[in-house]
Order: structure tokens, then C-alpha cells, then sequence
């Protein structure tokens, strides 16, 4: 395994991380909004975070291309008045990760949320305490499987992305070249050894991953039943 390799496998772990990391802080309101709220415009709001289910990746990096574009009336004012740039850029791909993951954070958060006993929700505000020292003293602690799947699921979601990804961060070395990309470009120019390698490593770095999960989801289970 070369050295551009490793560098691409550390860049598509750091953008995995920043995703899963971020999606958490956004996806953990929405959710906590979506399973203990009831207002207007809520199937609207469920149909935005499950859109990239269906949506096919090409077509959700074609409209962030169109619409950061620095020909795009918002691109040209990020660039012009703060700098940034984000198509062929890896905060293009980091903020693409981020809408393409959504739901695979949002969902488990919601269905943890409203799967948790209302009965220790109001005692908890019987004795006194505030909503937000009830989401972190109360709710999250007995939503621990849904927490631990949405991150594990953004996690390795991420990892796999392609079609976002190479739409709008193109394939720079160091920059928005991700594993994913890698393999398709050894596949592309015939090299199946090394495609293979790629491969392989993605393949078991995923296993491990939802070994850990699956492991720890019974741990969890059997603390439960105690």
C-alpha cells in the first residue's frame, strides 16, 4: 500500500469523523424536535432529511455544484465576502457528506427519542429539572443504542460516499481525493490489484466497525436487563 493511498485513507477518516462529529450537534435537535413536537410544517421537515435516502447522490452534488458554484449568486458572495470556496474543496465535500448523511443520523436519534418512557420524562420535570438538564441527564442516557447506531451508521456512510463526493470535490490528492474515488480510478485505469487492496481494507476497517457496534448494542442490552 503506498504512501498516496494512506494519505487518501487519512483524509477520508478525518472527513468521517468531522461528518459524524457535526451531523451529531444538528442531527440531535432535529430529531428531539421531530419525535416530541407536532407543528405544520413537520412532514415537510421529514421529507428534507430523508430526501438523500432516495435521492441519487449525482443528483445532490449536481445542485451543490450549481448552487455554490463561483458563478452562483451565493458562491461568488461566500468568495467574495468570507472567503470560501467550496466546490473542488474539502469543505465542499465535508458540507455534501453532511446533507448525503443527514438521515442516517437524524433516524436513529428520532426513533431513540421516541422510544424512551414518558413517565420518567415528567417525573423528571416533577422534580424540578429543566428540559435541557433532562436531555442529558435523563433521555440520552436511556437512548444509548440509537446514539451509538446513528454515529456508527453516519460513520461508515460516510466512508462509502462517492457520487456526492466526486460531484462537487472532483478528485484533488490531499484534498477530495477519498478512498472511495481511489478505487474507482484504479478500477478505471485496470490496476485490480491494487483496486482489490483498496477494497479490502475499506471492507475490513467497515466489518470491525459494526462488530464493535453489535458487540456493544448487547452489552448495553444485557445492562439493561440487570
Amino acid at each position: 500500500m503506498g504512501t498516496d493511498f494512506i494519505q487518501t485513507l487519512l483524509l477520508t477518516l478525518k472527513l468521517a469523523t468531522l461528518t459524524t462529529v457535526i451531523l451529531f450537534f444538528v442531527g440531535l435537535p432535529v430529531a428531539y424536535l421531530l419525535a416530541f413536537y407536532n407543528f405544520k410544517l413537520k412532514s415537510v421537515v421529514e421529507t428534507i432529511v430523508s430526501l438523500p435516502l432516495v435521492l441519487p447522490p449525482t443528483v445532490l452534488g449536481f445542485y451543490l455544484i450549481v448552487f455554490f458554484s463561483p458563478d452562483s449568486f451565493v458562491g461568488k458572495f461566500l468568495e467574495d465576502t468570507a472567503g470560501i470556496r467550496l466546490v473542488f474543496t474539502f469543505g465542499g465535500i465535508l458540507l455534501g457528506s453532511i446533507i448525503y448523511s443527514l438521515p442516517f443520523m437524524v433516524h436513529p436519534l428520532q426513533s431513540g427519542f421516541s422510544s424512551v418512557n414518558r413517565s420518567i420524562i415528567e417525573a423528571s420535570y416533577t422534580l424540578g429539572k429543566g428540559k435541557l438538564q433532562t436531555l442529558w441527564k435523563v433521555i440520552l442516557p436511556n437512548m444509548k443504542q440509537s446514539i451509538l447506531t446513528g454515529i456508527v451508521l453516519t460513520f461508515a456512510h460516510t466512508i462509502g460516499e462517492f457520487g456526492v463526493v466526486l460531484m462537487i470535490g472532483g478528485s484533488i490528492p490531499g484534498e477530495t481525493k477519498v478512498a472511495s474515488i481511489a478505487i474507482y480510478e484504479e478500477v478505471e485505469s485496470l490496476n485490480y490489484n491494487k483496486a482489490n487492496l483498496y477494497a479490502l481494507i475499506l471492507f475490513v476497517i467497515t466489518f470491525s466497525i459494526l462488530i464493535f457496534v453489535y458487540t456493544l448494542n448487547k452489552k448495553f442490552i444485557k445492562a439493561e436487563n440487570l
